[in-house]
């Protein structure tokens, strides 16, 4: 099967003219990491991540934003969840500045914006006074976020021409509260309480006591831009009731206001043909990145769990054996991506380059491995029309293989099909070891637990060896069992055959054997159970 390139962040530790941001000295970057959704992240602040010694996160910031540190970066979580506090906020202040103070690059990544009731303020003040040099960078704030998300614009023309942001975690009867309730209930057009779920009747009873309307439209969303965002909407008199129907905890933010009626209009997040649907990815985590985002875009909530790792061979001696003999080769034959990369790798270990290929014809298995090919500077004299081994045969049966010297580096483990048929053409074919997989391990047994709590809608199979592996993480008399009511999508018959073999069920196989033909396919068959909001 073909694999897809490796997406890489286009920034790099080692070149600060990249990023502009100074890789030595003490300084503090006060980031907001927006509201949930890793893609709204700031270019600034992404580079303040990557750029940081010291990483101290929160625990609303998004857990893929954490990809963007260096391998080296000290990794601190200081989250506060429903009272729960890692660090007090009087921690997480001497922290900073002990870090700070050590020289270090600090990055303080805050959910949402950090100064919208992000306690960014008080950090910053600190800073100040310790006279440690910070930057404060601006996040995309859950306030403006999560109602986009649902479809709620916090202004309208024909509704409003005010907007407030509340703390909705204030008592809201305490006698020294800061809120004018007053002002806010008939002054301001739309309202936007953050934190507040927990004092949503307190806050229900302030507003219609101080003169808001109780058929006040009112909207309440859970975790927003997420792919398990969910969204409950009344009125005033209403709301209170369906958030408690609706089982809505913390986090959650409330908006008040006529605009949260253009909603039923305007939702466009939620109406993604695969909202909310836990699909398990069991693809090599390097090449995972094209199937988590293409998904992602149409609202899956993505788990990556690769059962495989792509490993360089045991021994070099027969990709160096061949490479030191390279002139002598007519074709060379790629069957992944995998392939492509780790033969180019070792070519440029060896002191070579591109140069030496110069008389060689090249043929692929697929688009993906062609235009990873494309990167090294070559273009595939063959790439056929269907994505496996026995379409690379039918191509070749218009060369004049007889006597031609092909290469054909690819996995350890590898189907015969290709090889034997050359040969048979009269070809001598030198197959060699460009990489392994090795099973990955699940230490802590989270495969195990999130099937038998029907957590995963669907696992998706990119190889024979993924299915293998999968497999084989599972008490062997239960596989069955722990996929009753999981979808599964191949990405294509060989993998399916390899799951039969195994006793696992196939729902949907790709026609196309690409990643983008394993998600339409994906997309295409209505099999899920529909979902109520």
């Amino acid at each position: 099967m073909t694999e897809s390139p490796t997406t890489k962040s286009p920034l790099t530790r080692s070149d600060p003219a990249r990023s502009g941001l100074p890789r030595s000295g003490k300084k503090v970057y006060l980031v907001g990491a927006g509201p949930g959704d890793p893609g709204l992240i700031t270019v600034k602040g992404r580079e303040c991540i990557h750029a940081a010694d010291v990483l101290i996160y929160d625990y609303l910031a998004a857990p893929a934003l954490l990809a963007h540190a260096a391998p080296d970066a000290e990794r601190i979580y200081v989250g506060k969840k429903g009272g729960d506090h890692t660090l007090s906020q009087a921690g997480i202040n001497a922290l900073i500045i002990e870090k700070a103070q050590a020289g270090k690059i600090v990055t303080r990544l805050k959910g949402g914006d950090p100064f919208i009731f992000g306690r960014g303020g008080e950090e910053a003040e600190l800073l100040a006074q310790k006279g440690i040099d910070f930057e404060i960078v601006p996040g995309v704030t859950s306030a403006i976020a999560a109602p986009a998300y649902a479809g709620i614009p916090l202004t309208h023309r024909d509704f409003n021409a005010t907007v407030a942001f509340v703390t909705g975690h204030e008592d809201p009867t305490k006698e020294t509260s800061l809120i004018d309730w007053s002002a806010l209930a008939t002054g301001i057009g739309t309202v936007v309480f953050l934190m507040g779920v927990r004092n949503l009747p307190k806050i229900v009873d302030q507003l219609i006591s101080h003169g808001r309307a109780g058929d006040t439209p009112v909207g309440v969303i859970r975790w927003g831009t997420r792919p398990i965002q969910k969204s409950v909407t009344g009125t005033l008199d209403t709301i209170v009731t369906r958030v408690r129907q609706a089982g809505l905890r913390a986090p959650a933010i409330i908006v008040v206001g006529g605009v949260v009626a253009l909603r039923d209009r305007l939702k466009w997040f939620e109406n993604r043909p695969l909202f909310g649907r836990r699909i398990l990815i069991t693809r090599a985590r390097q090449q995972a990145s094209a199937l988590v985002q293409q998904l992602s875009a149409l609202g899956a909530d993505c788990i990556e769990f690769p059962t495989i790792e792509v490993a360089a061979p045991d021994s070099w001696e027969p990709m160096d054996h061949a490479i030191d003999r390279i002139e002598k080769y007519q074709w060379l034959i790629f069957t992944s991506v995998n392939g492509v990369d780790f033969f180019f790798k070792r070519l440029f270990e060896k002191g070579k380059d591109v140069r030496v290929l110069h008389q060689i014809r090249t043929a692929v298995i697929g688009p993906a491995t062609a235009g990873r090919l494309r990167h090294f500077g070559f273009t595939s004299d063959i790439v056929p029309e269907t994505y496996r081994a026995e379409s690379v045969v039918d191509a070749f049966k218009s060369e004049k293989m007889a006597g031609q010297h092909v290469l054909l580096p690819r996995a350890e483990k590898a189907r015969p099909v290709l090889p034997d048929a050359l040969r048979q053409m009269g070809a001598d074919v030198d197959e060699v070891t460009a990489y392994r997989t090795c099973q990955a391990e699940d230490k802590e047994g989270t495969l195990l637990a999130e099937l038998e709590a029907g957590q995963i809608d669907l696992v998706t199979f990119t190889s024979s060896s993924t299915v293998r592996n999968f497999v084989s993480l599972l008490p062997a008399d239960r596989v069955a069992e722990l996929l009753t009511s999981v979808t599964t999508a191949s990405i294509g018959p060989i993998t399916s055959q390899t799951a039969a073999d195994l006793g696992v069920r196939i729902d949907i196989t790709a026609t196309t054997y690409t990643i983008a033909g394993l998600v339409e396919a994906i997309r295409n068959v209505e099999i899920f159970p529909e979902s109520t909001e």
